[in-house]
């Protein structure tokens, strides 16, 4: 593995397990990463303090537009190769007619709204030739949907990922390889704890992806082995 220390990742949602252990690795194989995180402290900034130097802590609720542009003035003149967009809730295994209106609304501006509006505000500090990434899930394809579940967290991924297509349709032209992660069913929070798999088995694959697809052309849909999850 080549360590380099000129590339620099933006990752939005870190404070804790999936986004936290991407922090992680991509400043332990040499990236210089800024992390942010709503609340101050916690265990993302006991991380950055031993980490020398390699990662930085930013604040922001993703789902502010004023602290998007906030963030985005004070990284002003910053150079990404990467922007991660890690950010997602669930609020249980409900049939969609017993979903309240304001659950609904809760998950879909928190999983599918606000991941691209973070894109569209932090996209100009993306290098030409750098990464846009989203963290999906398998969960958002519609021809994999064939179990009963967590219709509403389905849908907001689902919702995502139509989302990234237009976003990629509107900004083809400028150069940026953009992706949707499929991590794999991890014991997160929001994944539980009999999930098959940890944030430290599935994050290092799904940087090898990061690293192996940069400069590739279009959107991509793949999971944290490179392989394309079908829409």
């Amino acid at each position: 593995m080549s360590v380099t220390s000129d590339r620099q990742a933006l990752v939005i949602g870190a404070s804790r397990g999936l986004g936290l252990v991407l922090a992680d690795e991509l400043a332990r194989r040499g990236w210089r990463v800024i992390a942010t995180t709503r609340q101050d402290g916690g265990e993302l900034q006991a991380h950055a303090d031993a980490s020398n130097g390699r990662l930085t802590v930013e604040s922001l609720e993703m789902t502010s537009r004023e602290q998007l542009a906030a963030l985005r003035e004070r990284l002003e003149g910053c150079r990404l190769d990467l922007l991660f967009v890690n950010a997602a809730i669930d609020r249980g295994d409900l049939a969609i007619d017993e979903v309240s209106t304001g659950m609904f609304t809760e998950v879909m501006i928190t999983n599918a709204l606000s991941p691209l509006r973070a894109l569209e505000a932090l996209r100009g500090l993306v290098a030409p030739g750098g990464t846009v990434a989203v963290m999906s899930s398998e969960q958002g394809s519609i021809s994999r949907n064939t179990e009963d579940g967590y219709e509403l967290y389905k849908a907001s991924k689902a919702a995502l990922n139509q989302l990234m297509r237009s976003y990629a349709t509107r900004h083809a032209d400028d150069g940026q390889t953009k992706l949707l992660i499929d991590p794999g069913h991890n014991r997160t929070q929001l994944g539980g704890p009999d999930a098959p798999l940890s944030p430290r088995e599935s994050i290092p694959a799904v940087v090898d992806v990061l690293e192996a697809q940069a400069g590739a052309p279009g959107l991509q849909f793949l999971d944290r082995h490179g392989e394309p999850v079908p829409w």
